[in-house]
C-alpha cells in the first residue's frame, strides 16, 4: 500500500550540505535562509572549528539548526545514505556533469521521486566545489544568473534555492524506495570492473568515466533494491556470454 506524504514531510528529507565553508557567519547565515523555508537539516563537510559567536550572530533564531547539525569529514560519508545527492554549482568542465537542472527542475524531480534522504551540496565561498566533489554527487544544479557578475554568495545561493523547492515542492505518494548513493556506487565499480574484465575499454580512465557515468544515469533513475539486482545480472550475463564468445574465438584460430 502507498502512503502520501505531505508538503512539510518531502521537505524534511532535504539536507543541506556545506564543504568547507570558512566563515562562520555564512553559516549561520544559511541556517536562517534554510529555517526561514521550512528545512532543518543542517550537514557540515569541515574539519575546521567555527566562532559560535559569528554563527549565531546571523542565525539569530535558527542556531537550533547548528547545534542539531552532523557533521563529517568527508563528503563521500555525508552522502552515504542519500537516494538523491545535488551539487549547487555554476561551474562546467570536461570532468564535471554533462547534465544539469534549475531549481525549479531539481523542486519537480522530487515531488516526482520516492521515499528517502535528498542532499544539496554548496561547495566554499572563495572557490565552491572541486571537480571530485560534484563526481561524488548524482546530478548538479545552477542557479540562472548574469554573465556579467554570476556569482553568488553562499547564503544567497542556499537562499534562492530552498526559497525555489518551498515554493514548487507538494505532497507525493511514497512508491519505490530507492537505493542509497553508497549502494548505487558499490554496484557502478561493479559493473565498470566487469566491463574491464572483457576488454571493453582502451583508455586507462575509461573505466573510471563509466562508473561514474553509471551511478550518475542510475541515480537518477531512482531504481530500487530488485531493479538495481537486475540490472547487475544483465551485465553480467553479457559480460559471461562475451567471455565465453571470445573463448571460442580463440580455440577456432
Amino acid at each position: 500500500m502507498m502512503e502520501n506524504m505531505d508538503k512539510q514531510q518531502n521537505l524534511d528529507r532535504i539536507h543541506i550540505v556545506l564543504v568547507g565553508t570558512q566563515d562562520g557567519a555564512n553559516i549561520g547565515s544559511v541556517c536562517r535562509a534554510m529555517k526561514t523555508m521550512g528545512l532543518t537539516h543542517l550537514v557540515m563537510v569541515t574539519e575546521r572549528e567555527y566562532a559560535e559567536n559569528r554563527v549565531k550572530a546571523l542565525a539569530i533564531h535558527a542556531s537550533d539548526l547548528y547545534d542539531e547539525r552532523e557533521t563529517y569529514t568527508s563528503l563521500k560519508d555525508a552522502l552515504h545514505d542519500s537516494v538523491f545527492s545535488v551539487a549547487a554549482t555554476r561551474r562546467r568542465g570536461k570532468f564535471r556533469k554533462a547534465t544539469c537542472m534549475t531549481p525549479e527542475q531539481l523542486a519537480t524531480k522530487i515531488n516526482t521521486m520516492g521515499d528517502g534522504k535528498i542532499s544539496i551540496v554548496f561547495g566554499r565561498e572563495s572557490d565552491g566545489l572541486t571537480d571530485e566533489e560534484v563526481a561524488c554527487c548524482s546530478s548538479v544544479v545552477t542557479i540562472p544568473s548574469s554573465d556579467k557578475f554570476p556569482s553568488l554568495n553562499l547564503s544567497q545561493a542556499v537562499q534562492v534555492i530552498t526559497y525555489t523547492l518551498f515554493s514548487n515542492i507538494i505532497g507525493s505518494t511514497v512508491g519505490i524506495v530507492p537505493v542509497t548513493e553508497e549502494r548505487v556506487g558499490e554496484s557502478a565499480k561493479k559493473i565498470a570492473s566487469m566491463m574491464e574484465a572483457i576488454h571493453c575499454f582502451k583508455l586507462p580512465e575509461e573505466e573510471g568515466w563509466t562508473a561514474q557515468f553509471i551511478h550518475d544515469t542510475f541515480s537518477r533513475a531512482q531504481l530500487s533494491e530488485i531493479e538495481l539486482q537486475k540490472m547487475e545480472k544483465m551485465f553480467t550475463k553479457m559480460c559471461v556470454i562475451a567471455r565465453y564468445k571470445g573463448g571460442n574465438q580463440e580455440e577456432t584460430k
